[in-house]
């Protein structure tokens, strides 16, 4: 039996509700770029920046960024504990998911919050 590493002493409750909140924030996020993708009058890139601009569309953003970190760390910590079962390449299996969990949502702030 796998112990629970993927939030730190807590139960797999905690891990269910993060699955769930996550996908939701996702499904909306994406429901409201599709929308804005298909109805904004002459998309060019001054419309795109503009919204961008605002804080709420990044907080927004911010937010959908950390929703999909959280989802996938919690999605692969699961799959790598189920298939991989020699310890030392689970462990590193699971260092190469996290550092690039991190890469991703440093970009992603770079991106959204940089000059």
């Amino acid at each position: 039996m796998v112990t629970n590493i993927t939030n730190f002493g807590r139960s797999g409750l905690s891990d269910w509700l993060i699955q769930r909140v996550s996908a939701i924030i996702l499904m909306l996020y994406t429901i409201f770029m599709v929308g804005y993708l298909l109805f904004a009058p002459d998309l060019d890139y001054l419309t795109w920046r503009g919204l961008f601009d605002q804080t709420w569309m990044r907080i927004f953003s911010l937010l959908a960024f950390l929703s999909l970190a959280a989802h996938a760390w919690i999605g692969l910590w699961t799959v790598v504990t189920d298939y991989i079962k020699p310890t030392g390449i689970r462990f590193a299996v699971q260092v190469a998911i996290i550092l690039a969990i991190f890469i991703f949502l440093v970009w992603g702030v770079q991106v959204l919050w940089g000059a």
